[in-house]
């Protein structure tokens, strides 16, 4: 891979939701490549009206004015033939949501680079933020990879760390991740102009796979220790949200709780320990949860149906605990 010319290098840029902006309007601010086109995701239908919603990525090649094209997959020779007529040096690819099938791939003479949200090869995979947290990872970072036909299983151009602040959550770790993506796509930019971009193959000995988010993973486990209740909740934030059920009399319909990330509270007492799950009452202006070890200490629940209410609100409405 080289590049001695000193032209900008003509991009074609495949991305959709926020991080794919992010990631593109950094390389719009990089005089050494040309976007020549825009591939992002058909419009979805979306929310009660179902209307067609643009992508991100799409709202901000509008406001560009680039030639934007939303194919509903590569499947179609016409399709391939139509992006190898643009004549790109190099396809840059950020959570795009397509599979590039090997005839895309190789259409341009640098062929594609990913920016991923992970320090691969750990976190392969739809959802490397979210599981990076559920783990309790204290570092993770941003790859700038080759991509082949595996699932982010190509040469590593350049990769940066990051540390992971303890009341991180998915979205303010997607914005930080987002933003050094940026950054970095733009160094892989300029050192493949100088010739200076090199590959590292990935050790199969240490990959991991980050599965795509299900709904059902947000449910709560109050029986295990407040870290692991905290990094859960962190990590589903926003997106599917933390929940769990709640029935202090243990006759009517349980009540679904919505929870929004809290903090770690004290331990619980030695003695008229409460259950898991039970919620104690206020503390510190929070609602306290016990968990198997601590107390969590939560800002505000949503009931199902009902607007989110901070720890005073819910405690008079739901449990007869109202503030003189």
């Amino acid at each position: 891979m080289g590049q001695t010319e000193t032209a900008p290098l003509r991009v074609v840029f495949m991305g959709t939701p926020e991080f794919a902006r992010v990631v593109l309007e950094a390389l719009a601010g990089f005089d050494g490549c040309e976007i020549v086109a825009v591939y992002t995701q058909p419009d979805r239908p979306c929310g009660r009206g179902q209307v067609c919603k643009p992508s991100e990525v799409k709202v901000f090649a509008l406001e560009k004015g680039w030639e934007i094209r939303q194919p509903l997959n590569f499947r179609n020779e016409d399709t391939v033939a139509e992006l190898a007529a643009l004549r790109p040096d190099l396809l840059v690819v950020a959570a795009y949501g397509l599979i590039l099938p090997q005839s895309v791939l190789d259409i341009a003479p640098n062929g594609a680079i990913n920016v991923h949200s992970s320090l691969l090869p750990k976190y392969r995979g739809a959802a490397p933020i979210q599981r990076a947290i559920l783990s309790g990872d204290d570092f993770t970072g941003v790859t700038i990879m080759q991509m082949d036909k595996g699932m982010d299983t190509g040469d590593i151009l350049l990769a940066r760390a990051t540390y992971i602040d303890m009341n991180d959550t998915a979205e303010t770790l997607h914005d930080d991740l987002a933003a050094l993506g940026g950054r970095l796509i733009v160094e892989a930019l300029e050192r493949l102009r100088d010739g200076r971009l090199l590959r590292v193959k990935q050790d199969e000995s240490k990959a991991t796979y980050a599965a795509k988010l299900e709904k059902s993973e947000g449910e709560l486990d109050w029986t295990r220790p407040a870290q692991e209740v905290h990094n859960r909740a962190r990590a589903m934030h926003p997106w599917p949200g933390a929940y769990f059920f709640w029935n202090p009399d243990g006759r009517t319909e349980p009540l679904r709780l919505t929870v929004v990330p809290g903090e770690i509270g004290p331990e619980l007492p030695e003695e008229n320990r409460p259950a898991p799950g039970t919620i104690v009452g206020e503390m510190d202006g929070h609602l306290a949860i016990a968990c198997a070890d601590r107390y969590y200490l939560v800002p505000s629940v949503k009931p199902a149906g009902k607007k989110a209410m901070d720890a005073a609100a819910f405690s008079c409405g739901y449990m007869s605990r109202c503030r003189d």
